[in-house]
Order: structure tokens, then C-alpha cells, then sequence
């Protein structure tokens, strides 16, 4: 089953980042925010997505939806029939209605056009729809355990965001079934035993746009992420992800100041946010800071023996050197942190293959392709699955 995801980014160097999912609430502060913005080392982005335009659907969407109710025959047959009911057979999210894409996120119109999106993609979709039926929503998010995963030169950590449906009085009707339903990319069993909190749309907002000057940052498109962060903390000013992503891309203008400046008040809010004392630690030893660096070093050893991808960077760099045994140990502990990785059962099958123990790296090479969601991983696998076996 895929895992849904709302996009978060940490830098390749450890300098662990999070960009949404879940935060630990923020306590008020006084502090001017304006104070931490710095628009004359930016250029203003001219093509940034206006806040209503998010959950705005064409025409022709909106046309087709209404048609599909009136067409329905479960509509058509049995009035009760509650209309999130509906709406949530219609999405059909944790059975293929759309295809999940974790960098993907994308506007309602967006989504409803192409089938596919992240999970914050769907959630900002199912509430456009609501809204033209008329069912009210409840965003949640969820605190499921990290999910790890990579881009480019970056670490993603990515949370998870989901959102409930719920019964619409119908006048005088009675309805037996009253229960509200949740719209997401997994099954609401997977759910169970986790963590839900409820946040305004003002909060979903600015994740998305976090989310998107996530994406812009790793495509060095620094402008453009910096008007999305702005527009993210108009929308939420405490929202602690999009303050760390904002110094995070300081850091990459070589704003040092500013950005240190940005980490300690993230830290007067929230004094144990992980992510901006990872990060001002990695500016402190940069600095050689070493005694203001050691303070918060106990912190960051914590969080990196938690990062799958820690024990990923052990095992291919053991694997390079030719301790095939070593590597061997360092994949299966990456494996123990998130077995839903197909690069990690990869790197297992290929050093099984050089070891000689050709059945296990037969059967991680199959549990890499069963995990894979995309083609070119999949067609590398089957072929390589196919070498095998005609070995």
C-alpha cells in the first residue's frame, strides 16, 4: 500500500529541515515577524498561486461532478444516500481513483485535471468538491511515523495530512448512517492507533505553500520560494516548518545572520524543535562555534541515528569499499528504520549478489520492485531479476 505524504525537505548534509506534518504546536510570542524578512535580497516572483485559486475548480469540473451525482445509481435508486457517502466513493482515493505522486503538489484543478498528487494534492481536491456539494470537512493531521525518502541533492521527511467527511443534515430525513468518512491515500484501518489532529484551512494553506517553496528551493529557484514562504506565514504565522525552510534558504543565499537570527527565534518559541537546532548546530560548527555547538550536539546525534537514510549513507559507502559484510549490516538497520524503501532492498540484493548468496539477493531485488512506484526503478529491477535468474 502506498504511504501518503505531504513533501518535507532536509538538507543532504544532515541539516535535517521539516517543512510540514507533525509540528509540535507553537506557544505565542511577541516578536515582530516582519523583522526576519528580507525582500531586498530577493527578487519578487511575479507567477505565485493566489490563496483562493488553491481550491477553485473549472467550470467543466464542476459540471461533470454534478453530472456524475445526478447519473448515479446509488443516487438515482436510494435518496439516503448521504452526498459524503458519495463524494467518498467518488474519490475513491485508497483504491486507485487517483494515483499517488509524493513531489506532486498541485492545486484542486490541478489534480482533478491529472488523477495524481500528494496527499495534501487530495486533501485540497476533496475539499473543493465538498464545498460544491455542500459537505462540510475537517482537515487532520496525522502523526504517523516519519517517512524518509530523497531528491536530489536533498533528504525528504515527509509527514502525512488527511481530511474527514462528514454527514450533512438532510431536513426532516432520518439517516441510519451518521458516521463521518475519511479521504486518504491509505485505508482508514492503516490509520488506527495513530495521532489525529484537527487544523484549520489557514494551517493546509500554509503547508501547501511550504510545500511548494520546498520544491522551488531544490530546484534553486530561491525567489520563487522565498514569496511562497511569505505567503505560507501570512497565513500561519507561527508555522514553524515554513520558518525553518525560510532559514534554510537564507543559508543558501549566504544570509549567515539572518539566518541564525530566524533559528533562534524559531527556539524561543518552540525550545526543542529538532529541526532548527539541527540546523543552527550545522551552522555553529561551521562557524567553529564548537562549545555553542556542543550544546545542541546530543540533540542532532539523536535525530540522525533515527534517519533511515543515515544507515543507507553507511551501507553504499561500505559497499564502494568492499566490506560487503559491513554493508550487509548497515542496509538490514536501514531496512529496520523504514522497510518501505525499495533503494535500501536494492543495495541489500546487489551485496547479497557479490557475496555469493544468490536466493537473498533474489528475494530483496523482488521486495525492491514490489516497493517501487516508478517505472524506470521498475523496468532496472525486472531486468536485473531477469539476469538473475538466467545466470
Amino acid at each position: 500500500m502506498k504511504r501518503s505524504i505531504v513533501l518535507l525537505i532536509v538538507l543532504l548534509i544532515l541539516c535535517m529541515l521539516l517543512i510540514s506534518g507533525c509540528a509540535t504546536q507553537p506557544v505565542a510570542t511577541s516578536d515582530d515577524l516582519s523583522a526576519y524578512f528580507h525582500d531586498r535580497h530577493f527578487t519578487a516572483s511575479l507567477d505565485l498561486p493566489d490563496t483562493d485559486d488553491l481550491f477553485e475548480l473549472p467550470e467543466s469540473a464542476v459540471h461533470l461532478l454534478r453530472r456524475e451525482v445526478i447519473s448515479s445509481k446509488n443516487y438515482q435508486q436510494q435518496s439516503s444516500v448521504m452526498m459524503h457517502e458519495w463524494l467518498a466513493n467518488y474519490i475513491n482515493a485508497s483504491d486507485g481513483g487517483f494515483r499517488y505522486a509524493d513531489n506532486l503538489t498541485l492545486s484542486a484543478s490541478d489534480t482533478f485535471e491529472n488523477r495524481e498528487g500528494n496527499c495534501l494534492s487530495l486533501v485540497v481536491l476533496t475539499a473543493a468538491l465538498a464545498k460544491e456539494l455542500g459537505v462540510k470537512v475537517e482537515f487532520q493531521e496525522v502523526d504517523i511515523p516519519p517517512v524518509w525518502d530523497r531528491q536530489g541533492g536533498f533528504y525528504l521527511v515527509n509527514g502525512h495530512i488527511n481530511l474527514k467527511l462528514l454527514p450533512q443534515n438532510k431536513g426532516n430525513v432520518f439517516n441510519i448512517s451518521t458516521q463521518s468518512i475519511q479521504v486518504d491515500f491509505l485505508p482508514e484501518r492503516a490509520m488506527q492507533g495513530y495521532q489525529k489532529r484537527r487544523v484549520s484551512r489557514s494551517t493546509v494553506v500554509s503547508m501547501f505553500y511550504n510545500n511548494l517553496a520546498a520544491e522551488a528551493l531544490v530546484e534553486g529557484d530561491y525567489d520563487r520560494a522565498y514569496g511562497l514562504l511569505k505567503l505560507a506565514l501570512e497565513q500561519y504565522e507561527l508555522f514553524l516548518p515554513a520558518l525553518n525552510t525560510l532559514a534554510v534558504l537564507y543559508r543558501y543565499k549566504g544570509l549567515d545572520s539572518q539566518a541564525e537570527a530566524l533559528y533562534q527565534y524559531i527556539l524561543r518559541v518552540e525550545p526543542e524543535d529538532m529541526n532548527a537546532l539541527n540546523n543552527y548546530a550545522i551552522m555553529l560548527s561551521a562557524q567553529d562555534r564548537l562549545e555553542e555547538w556542543a550544546d545542541v550536539h546530543k540533540v542532532m546525534e539523536l535525530a540522525r541515528i533515527r534517519n533511515p537514510y543515515y544507515y543507507y549513507g553507511m551501507a553504499q559507502q561500505a559497499y564502494f569499499d568492499r566490506d560487503y559484510q559491513d554493508a550487509l549490516i548497515w542496509y538490514k538497520r536501514a531496512i529496520a528504520k523504514a522497510d518501505y524503501r525499495h533503494e535500501f532492498y536494492f543495495g541489500l540484493s546487489r551485496t547479497y549478489w557479490v557475496t555469493g548468496d544468490e536466493r537473498r539477493a533474489e528475494q530483496s531485488l523482488k521486495k525492491a520492485l514490489k516497493l517501487t512506484t516508478d517505472e524506470y526503478n521498475k523496468r532496472r529491477y525486472q531486468s536485473k531479476l531477469q539476469a538473475m535468474r538466467s545466470h
